[in-house]
């Protein structure tokens, strides 16, 4: 046997046995007047305990005290922890093409939500990011600390970087800058692939620096037009540009021995990636530490020092009658088998259990707080419990076990609710949808969150979107056909029709983006009126004054373009930093700048 902390011993045994040695060596103060004789003759004698008894049990119990906070311990052997890391650089394409809503919200959205759980799923690795569009930055180095990279990367949007573009060789050389002391590099793209048909030169120099490139592509082959935030569309040559996702990028990944996969509405993508990247990625051992296991022994004396008090504390003349209860009595109800609602070690078990979750256990802190649960019907145990089953994604149990949580306090009870709605929400089927705005409407009904009026407000817009494409999908009706029809469904009709000829079928190919274009300003005509056409007149008054024409923004120089450009990444703010030399970088004439 040991001791954790033998100081205590040292420092606090000594100055008792000091003390307790000069109580019991004091005469009483009447011992000064009176004799021995005199003394015995005046006192009432009683079978009681006497004074210096009394301190002598006092002294034994202040001994246990300090032997328990000595932390008494049996050894019980070694445990070796090794930290180790597969060291992986998340890139996020953050061009305009990402604005595109052929993923809901818009690309972007998507594409930071599947990185956000990428973080929450891999702490035990070293994770750092990269923004990059035309040029490439480094937004966080590798790092442990996930809560600071993911409050870098919520941050990041289509504006921080100024020169629109999407260029993967500088992503690469920003990578190779940042961690040239690794003799392999992983590299996890987040993009929709950009415009380019050959990546010869990417795939060249990362095989030449051991840069293994995953790549999740978050776009769709069916495409959409770039909206901008005034709601404007991006054009190219006076037409309507419709992004899709580019195929060619597959052979960056595979060809350095990586893997592209296509994103998906649910996790299935993302865990799909994250099982190659282990399996293919080497952890590297960062620290080794080896601690040593212990059998705790400390509530032996503390117990014992308990009922010694007992005893000091209750001793009485059994002359008078004393309703009180005996010590073997309370030592009869201490063994009894009476319920409780919680142990002596129950504090243990709750330890366990919120380290498991903290430590990403959470199948065992599932277990080990549902079985608290289910024993003691704690509420604050089957919440935690639901929470570890949320991690695992195993939504269904996890709103079975917030059904047993009743708090009396608003906010936690609000919170219950909050959970559950994102425990339906998760489920993505119209039934649990509609459970969830119930759930989210309950706990905004309480307290008051502004988590969960967004989560409220995205599943609303969900279900008026499943509830428009279900409109959408609905057919002819009585012979009648539907006057809001996408383009695409006019353009599978117009195949079906056996007097349209060839040529129509593809000029309405053609046509699809204008014809969308000319029903949006229609229906903003309609809305706006006589005021919108006033103001498209003063815009056009204010530009014809400026004197500066659409032909003449086009045809804009590449000097004049790097010249306002440099102005604006001068005045800017950002947390980025420039790994990669800056070149001077000429755009050609079919470059899409998006």
């Amino acid at each position: 046997m040991s001791f954790i902390h033998p100081e205590f011993l040292y420092l606090m045994l000594l100055p008792l046995v000091i003390l307790f040695g000069l109580l019991l060596t004091q005469k009483e103060a009447n011992a000064h007047y009176f004799s021995d004789e005199v003394i015995a003759k005046l006192r009432v004698h009683s079978r009681a305990m006497s004074l210096r008894m009394r301190n002598g049990l006092f002294f034994l119990i202040g001994a246990l005290l300090i032997i328990a906070l000595a932390e008494p311990v049996i050894e019980d052997g070694e445990i070796q922890i090794k930290a180790k890391s597969a060291d992986v650089m998340l890139a996020l394409d953050i061009s305009d093409s990402m604005l595109a809503q052929d993923l809901y919200p818009t690309r972007l959205r998507v594409a930071k939500e599947k990185a956000l759980s990428f973080l929450e799923k891999s702490k035990e690795e070293r994770v750092g990011v990269i923004a990059f569009a035309k040029d490439s930055y480094l937004v966080s180095p590798l790092s442990f600390d996930s809560a600071a990279v993911r409050f870098l990367l919520q941050r990041l949007e289509t504006n921080s970087i100024t020169q629109k573009g999407t260029d993967f060789l500088s992503l690469l050389e920003v990578l190779e800058r940042s961690i040239p002391e690794k003799k392999e590099k992983y590299l996890f793209i987040l993009s929709d692939g950009g415009d380019a048909s050959d990546f010869s030169a990417e795939i060249s120099y990362a095989k030449k620096h051991n840069i293994v490139v995953f790549i999740l592509a978050v776009a769709t082959q069916k495409g959409a037009p770039i909206k901008l935030e005034d709601g404007s569309f991006i054009k190219h040559k006076g037409e309507i540009i419709i992004s899709k996702r580019n195929e060619a990028i597959a052979d960056l990944a595979t060809a350095t021995g990586g893997v592209y996969i296509e994103s998906t509405r649910t996790d299935e993508d993302l865990q799909t990636m994250m099982h190659e990247i282990q399996n293919i990625a080497d952890q590297q051992e960062l620290k080794s530490q080896t601690i040593q296991k212990y059998i705790q022994l400390f509530y032996f004396p503390l117990g014992l020092a308990l009922f010694l008090l007992l005893l000091a504390t209750s001793s009485m003349s059994k002359r008078e009658v004393v309703h009180l209860p005996s010590a073997f009595l309370l030592f009869a109800l201490f063994v009894s088998p009476m319920r409780s609602e919680a142990g002596i070690l129950d504090f243990m078990k709750l330890d366990d259990a919120k380290e498991a979750y903290e430590s990403g256990a959470y199948e065992e802190a599932a277990r080990l707080y549902g079985d608290y649960a289910k024993e003691h019907e704690n509420s604050q145990s089957y919440f935690n419990a639901g929470n570890a089953l949320y991690k695992q994604e195993k939504y269904q149990e996890a709103l079975e076990h917030y059904e047993n949580v009743e708090f009396s306090n608003k906010e936690m009870q609000s919170k219950k609710y909050a959970n559950m709605g994102n425990a339906h929400a998760k489920q993505a089927t119209p039934e649990s949808l509609n459970k969830a705005v119930e759930a989210y409407e309950k706990s905004l009904k309480l307290h008051e969150d502004k988590e969960t009026k967004e989560n409220l407000e995205r599943v609303k817009e969900l279900l008026e979107q499943n509830k428009k494409q279900d409109q959408g999908d609905s057919g002819e009706e009585n012979g009648e056909q539907n006057q809001e029809e996408s383009p695409e469904d006019q353009e599978s009709e117009n195949k079906e029709n056996p007097q349209d000829s060839d040529a129509q079928k593809q000029e309405n190919k053609e046509d699809s983006a204008s014809q969308e274009e000319q029903k949006e300003q229609e229906e903003q005509k309609e809305q706006k009126g006589n005021e919108g056409e006033k103001e498209e007149q003063s815009q056009e008054k204010e530009q014809n004054q400026a004197g500066i024409s659409d032909e003449e923004l086009q045809e804009m120089s590449d000097a004049e373009q790097k010249k306002w450009l440099d102005a604006l990444n001068k005045e800017s703010r950002t947390f980025m930093y420039r790994l990669s030399p800056k070149q001077q970088q000429e755009l050609d004439s079919d470059e899409k700048p998006w």
